[in-house]
């Protein structure tokens, strides 16, 4: 089973056993506003853009005990007063609150007020004073026993929800932060906007931290709505280029929920009405950004997955004014669970997304790698090539050496067996080298003929005895023409790293001149005296010449 799922159906088993534990009496009354010079005027039911209104109703009870005066469907009240009046017309009893209100709670995160009354008939005033109503309060009586029993849940489910908002805000907000992906910091200002208006219009605010603006209601979720469009928008690619008329769709929804903000200041009564429309707005362009989206990515389809259950749970939570029969919670809890379940699933939606760019992060980083291990290899032999040597010198120590080596007898071999047999030589020799030097030093190809070796701990001399046995390897394998030529200088030897390579060409070449001289083999005609020769010698115009 889905969370999804689970959720819908712990929360179907749940509102019926939420209104069985209640015994309530609904007060039977009828509401009218109270106009600016008083007077009251009768109404069908009060108005979502506030004001002040009365309701009067009659009482009834017929037991001993405390009981509990609270509203129904919600708690987006800013003042209330419950007046008491017996049969003979007596105010017996009085009791005020609201989320604007300074008077203390005595039941958490609930409207309830204790009325402490014997058995009778009672008249009861209650009257109500907002900027604006989310849906229609309505006043009931319930006893004490069973109140207590039948907040708990709606209590419990507000402090999980908000609990779960705070965790996902932070750590989406501290994410967008970090990565600098505007996608995670949308989705922090959407989790956000939404813990402050439900914390605020379900009393948390109020009575955890002492406060009262009731604006915290309505101003949170014009901000929130901008950013789930923004968020949506990022998190499904909508580019001018790859959907051109999804993205001018959604310039024009910012465009729109951007001007309810100004018209919200300048109308602070309609606040809350236009966090309806424009919750009705993104919800609508989600849908149809995932259902076109999801033809073109896994990401989309499941981002659809996660907005259709909130799409419908949604738009009832801005659509119901009223909960028949039930009491024990509000429209507000409603669309907390709603919001809950879409936050956790689009969270789960990013982390898909995350993993997606997580291996596509690995997967450039080692294409990367392979790039960079082909452009430091040298493709015939297989050795690390001339970049990897400069490489190599930049972190070479003090105390390290390098050995240039020149290959004698290459040309040869191409000469008398083509390219392929000079080809064959120079993978002979670098792979015969570098087996013999191991890990205690490096053998790098630089091009043609010319091989350089790096040790850390200066070992040249070593390096030079491999060389040798590797030419001696060599010839007995078959290539009896082959040669080599080194010169090395220990890191110490220049002030400067640039100097390392000249010095060792420098004395490579010296080294390869004087074992030409000392390897040059006598003329043909060495010990033979030419007749034609002047007895006396060469003169000095020959010797010149």
């Amino acid at each position: 089973m889905t969370l999804r799922a689970w959720l819908a159906a712990w929360l179907l088993c749940w509102l019926p056993c939420a209104a069985a534990l209640a015994s309530p009496t609904d007060l039977q009354g009828h509401w009218s506003i109270v106009l600016v010079d008083g007077s009251p005027r009768a109404v069908d039911r009060i108005s979502a853009t506030g004001g002040r209104f009365r309701h009067e109703s009659e009482l009834q009870l017929t037991g001993a005990g405390v009981h509990v005066i609270d509203f129904k469907n919600s708690s987006v009240i800013a003042r209330f007063e419950h007046r008491v009046y017996d049969a003979s017309g007596a105010l017996v009893a009085t009791a005020a609150g609201g989320i604007e209100s300074d008077e203390f709670n005595p039941f958490f995160l609930r409207h309830g007020r204790e009325l402490n009354l014997p058995p009778g008939r009672y008249r009861v005033v209650t009257e109500l004073e907002s900027p604006f109503f989310l849906a229609q309060p309505e006043p009931y009586v319930d006893s004490l026993g069973d109140y207590r029993q039948s907040i708990r849940t709606g209590n419990a489910l507000l402090l999980i929800c908000l609990g779960i908002f705070i965790g996902l805000g932070l750590y989406y907000l501290s994410l967008g932060f970090i990565r600098r992906q505007r996608v995670h910091l949308m989705y922090a200002l959407f989790i956000l906007g939404n813990l402050l208006y439900n914390s605020t219009a379900l009393l948390a605010v109020h009575d955890l931290v002492a406060t009262g603006w009731f604006y915290l209601i309505s101003v949170p979720i014009l901000l929130s709505n901008l950013a789930y469009v923004v968020f949506v928008v990022d998190l499904l690619g909508i580019r001018a280029d790859t959907a051109p008329r999804l993205h001018k769709a959604s310039r024009v929804v910012l465009a729109l929920l951007a001007s309810f903000i100004a018209v919200a200041a300048l109308r602070p009564h309609w606040s809350l009405e236009l966090d309806r429309i424009g919750v009705g707005i993104f919800l609508l362009f989600g849908l149809t950004a995932g259902v076109i989206q999801a033809r073109r990515s896994t990401l989309a389809r499941l981002y659809l997955a996660a907005n259709i259950g909130f799409f419908i749970s949604g738009i009832s939570a801005i659509s119901l004014l009223d909960l028949k029969g039930v009491y024990s919670i509000y429209i507000e809890h409603i669309g907390l669970a709603s919001v809950t379940i879409e936050v956790l699933l689009l969270a789960l939606v990013l982390s898909y997304q995350f993993g997606l760019l997580q291996q596509e992060k690995e997967s450039a980083l080692l294409r990367a790698e392979n790039n960079l291990r082909l452009a430091c290899t040298d493709a015939l032999t297989g050795l690390p090539n001339r970049y990897a040597l400069e490489l190599a010198l930049a972190q070479l120590p003090l105390e390290g050496g390098l050995t240039f080596i020149d290959l004698d007898g290459l040309k040869r071999y191409n000469d008398t067996f083509g390219h392929d047999g000079g080809d064959q030589l120079l993978r002979a020799f670098g792979t015969g080298l570098a087996e013999r030097l191991g890990t205690r030093a490096t053998l790098h190809r630089l091009g043609g003929d010319e091989f350089a070796a790096t040790s850390h701990d200066g070992a040249v001399e070593w390096v030079e005895q491999q060389l040798a046995e590797t030419m001696a390897a060599l010839r007995r394998a078959g290539y009896e023409s082959s040669g080599a030529s080194c010169g090395s200088v220990r890191a110490f030897e220049c002030t400067h790293r640039d100097q390392l390579k000249p010095m060792a060409d420098a004395r490579m070449y010296e080294n390869k001149r004087r074992r030409s001289v000392r390897d040059q083999p006598a003329p043909l005609d060495a010990g033979r005296v030419d007749p034609t020769a002047s007895p006396n010698g060469p003169t000095q115009e020959e010797r010149h010449a």
